[in-house]
């Protein structure tokens, strides 16, 4: 009878474990969306994607320029436009793949979670944002409508955004 008592004490046991550890991964996913900072004043508009790409490599070089690209695997490729009004900004969030980013009108005022400070990208420059380990805001500081246009290369299947908190 002793031993049926301690099986059953077991499984009990078990049982408020495996409840106990549910718990806590629904309290994780909960909080980190509490504490995620949604973008204010700003209209995204994904003027492409996904798009399907095959892996490729591609290397161009002459006397004075050279880019060399490599994927692995299957991507998705999106072109998006933010549009960001003065005051206004993203969000704290990371992408699972890199983007270029176009700047073009307004000053875009990039805050990175892994960096002390800011850059200022002014129109008519771009940027590249390496994506994963990092999360980002962009700021509209200026006084005129901030637009941008990012060209991103994510892994095949990933969500585009991830909302972040705060660092």
């Amino acid at each position: 009878m002793k031993k049926k008592e301690n099986t059953m004490l077991n499984r009990k046991s078990n049982l408020m474990r495996v409840g106990v550890l549910i718990a806590c991964v629904i309290a994780t996913v909960a909080l980190k969306s509490a504490w995620a900072t949604p973008g204010k004043s700003i209209t995204t508009t994904i003027i492409s994607g996904p798009a399907s790409l095959d892996p490729f490599q591609v290397v161009n070089e002459s006397p004075d320029h050279g880019v060399k690209i490599k994927t692995r695997g299957m991507s998705d490729v999106y072109v998006v436009q933010n549009k960001i009004l003065p005051g206004g900004h993203t969000g704290w969030h990371s992408h699972p793949g890199p983007s270029i980013v176009s700047v073009v009108s307004g000053e875009a005022t990039e805050y990175r979670s892994n960096e002390a400070g800011s850059v200022v990208h002014a129109a008519g420059t771009a940027f590249v944002d390496e994506g994963g380990d990092h999360a980002h805001l962009l700021a509209n500081e200026g006084t005129t409508d901030l637009v941008l246009v990012a060209f991103q290369i994510l892994p095949e299947g990933a969500v585009r955004r991830i909302d972040e908190p705060a660092p």
